[in-house]
């Protein structure tokens, strides 16, 4: 099974696990549609909403499982 990793860009986890959207939404990262997204890692986005990145990854990986 595919794990989420800050690293990966917050585009290519939605597109791959489309149900992961709602995970960000819920964390405070409803941007997806914005361009930060298309280019930031999953870590540079929650930083820059004072996101604990180890709780949304966490999450994250709850959600594909």
């Amino acid at each position: 099974m595919s794990k989420i990793t800050k690293d990966m860009s917050i585009i290519e986890v939605v597109q791959k696990f489309p149900q992961t959207a709602e995970v960000f939404r819920r964390h405070g990262m409803g941007c997806l549609g914005c361009i930060a997204a298309q280019f930031e890692n999953i870590e540079q986005g929650a930083a820059g909403h004072g996101i604990n990145i180890d709780q949304l990854i966490a999450d994250l990986n709850k959600e594909i499982e």
